[in-house]
Formats: C-alpha cells, sequence, structure tokens
C-alpha cells in the first residue's frame, strides 16, 4: 500500500470517472486503473463497482476512501511543516465563501492578510454552501466562509460576527420618507430574491413571516436572480425591492437619488458569519490569523477604505 494509490482512489472517488481521476493525477488511465486493482488485491475487497457507464464507490469502499483521505492529509501535514520550516504563514491558503459575503469580504480582506502574512497568498473561490461544504470536505478547500447554521462531521466552526439586514428600495418609493421599515409590512410584491440555492434567500424567508407563507402556498410572485448585484441593478431600474446584507448596502454605482437602504425596526433580521475548517487541517495559526483579520474587516460596506 502506498500513498499514490491512497491518492489514486481518493481521486477517483471524488471524480467517479477513471479518465478524469488520472488527469488530475497527472497519470495515464491504465496506471492508474492498475494501481486501484493492485490496492484492491492487497486488501481483498472490491472499493469501486465498475460498470460501462459509471464508477461507484461500495460501502465498504467508502470507509477505506475516508481513512485514505485522513491519511493523506496527515502525510501532506508533514510535508507542509518541512517545507515551510514549521511557518504555518508561508504557503497559500485556500478559502471559499459563499456568493453574498465573498464579493463584499474579500477587497478588504486580501490586504488585511497581505500586511500581516505577505507570505501568505489566498486562493479564493465562490459557491454555494453545499459546493464548499463538499471541496472543504474533499480537501480541495482549507477554510470556507459561510452562514450558520452549518454542520459538518470532523469540521470545526467558529462564529465571526452578525450582521444585520436592510431594505434596499428606489428613492421614489414611499418608504424611503421613513427612518426604518417593519418586517411585518414586508410581502412578496415585486421583492427581488435570489434564487433557490442560496441559503441567504433562505434566510430572508425564514425571518420575514407573511414572505414564508406565501412561499408555503406557492402564491408569490417574488422576482428572483444569481446575484445580489443583478438585482441591485433592478432595483436601480424600478422594478422593485430587496432586502441586503449590512456588507452590500453600500453602493459605489449609484448615488441616493436613485436608491436608498433603510434599516429594519427591532427586532431587525440578521445572519451570523461563520469559518468552518477541517479539524485535522494542520495549519491552525493560519485559521486564527483568517479569522482574526475576518473580524476586522467584518460588516464594513462595501467601497468604504481601509
Amino acid at each position: 500500500m502506498t500513498l499514490t494509490e491512497l491518492r489514486y482512489i481518493v481521486t477517483l472517488a471524488q471524480e467517479q470517472h477513471f479518465g478524469h481521476a488520472a488527469e488530475r493525477c497527472h497519470v495515464s488511465q491504465p496506471t492508474l486503473s492498475v494501481g486501484v486493482k493492485k490496492l484492491e488485491e492487497e486488501l481483498g475487497v472490491m472499493i469501486f463497482e465498475r460498470s460501462k457507464t459509471a464508477v461507484r464507490v461500495t460501502p465498504i469502499g467508502q470507509r477505506i476512501v475516508a481513512q485514505a483521505q485522513k491519511v493523506l492529509e496527515e502525510a501532506s501535514a508533514i510535508r507542509e511543516l518541512a517545507s515551510a520550516g514549521k511557518n504555518q504563514l508561508a504557503a497559500p491558503l485556500k478559502v471559499g465563501a459563499i456568493y453574498t459575503i465573498g464579493p463584499y469580504l474579500f477587497p478588504h480582506l486580501v490586504p488585511q492578510l497581505h500586511r500581516v502574512a505577505p507570505q501568505m497568498p489566498l486562493y479564493i473561490e465562490e459557491n454555494f454552501t453545499s459546493v464548499l461544504r463538499d471541496k472543504l470536505r474533499n480537501g480541495e478547500l482549507d477554510a470556507i466562509i459561510i452562514a450558520l447554521p452549518f454542520s459538518e462531521a470532523d469540521v470545526l466552526t467558529r462564529p465571526l460576527y452578525d450582521e444585520p439586514f436592510s431594505l434596499l428600495m428606489p428613492a421614489d418609493h414611499p418608504w424611503a420618507l421613513r427612518d426604518s421599515v417593519s418586517l411585518d409590512e414586508l410581502d412578496d410584491d415585486k421583492l427581488l430574491l435570489l434564487g433557490e440555492g442560496h441559503c441567504f434567500r433562505d434566510q430572508i424567508l425564514e425571518a420575514c413571516p407573511t414572505l414564508r407563507k406565501n412561499e408555503e402556498h406557492s402564491r408569490h410572485t417574488t422576482i428572483e436572480s444569481t446575484s445580489l448585484e443583478t438585482i441591485r441593478h433592478m432595483v436601480a431600474s424600478g422594478i422593485g425591492m430587496t432586502v441586503l446584507p449590512l456588507s452590500a448596502t453600500d453602493d459605489r454605482y449609484y448615488s441616493t437619488d436613485l436608491l436608498v437602504t433603510r434599516p429594519f425596526r427591532t427586532p431587525a433580521p440578521f445572519r451570523t458569519v461563520a469559518i468552518a475548517w477541517r479539524a485535522s487541517f494542520p495549519r491552525p495559526k493560519a485559521i486564527e490569523l483568517l479569522c482574526d483579520s475576518i473580524r476586522l474587516c467584518s460588516v464594513r460596506p462595501a467601497g468604504k477604505p481601509d
């Protein structure tokens, strides 16, 4: 049994395709196939179920692959300690964030981290929580920034800050004359929300009783979009209003004679932003520094100078 063979089965389990797995491992497909078969023969069990159209992990194979992933992480920890001279801040850090956090946090986080850890550049990915969860578990990402609730086996989670929501509307809307807006007044008439799959959409529906009731009875005319910035442009054009996290409320595109934001009355809705990382991740100092840097940048409206 070798680390190379363990890497083969972990990659094949992720890709479920011999050709794609071989490409990721930078070997030929026959080489990978022989390595996988050799390990199966040594262990005396079938790790993969093969057919002409698919490759599936067997039940015992799932347990073996999970253990192989842990072994590879421990081996990687040894290499990182040696190559970095035990300096946990001297290698790239792979960080993911959900779509409604990344665009507003990273412009502040990147320069902050560069000041305190110039030898730790960031590899950044924005995606849905479900995708980030899988990539964290598979080792493709080192840490992810998400909104609670979040739970995953063998993953540590730490709350970072609470972020209130605000209402964005055209400047000529009657509510623009108010100092604040009540959640109970919101309905789904031309309310713009992110599409399904975005946890921020679910948090808005959970916070707004009227919206949630209409959602449950499928009587909603809510307009959906793929990003908060696209929604901002539609609100500016006069098609409706939307709810934004505080970090997204500052506007770099439109003046206050076109768009305005108003806070919600107490109790105002909010989300708790958190960081998650594998318990076995070998660079705890990097995680600590990342947490501290995020807190320094937290809930700062986009576009504001550091």
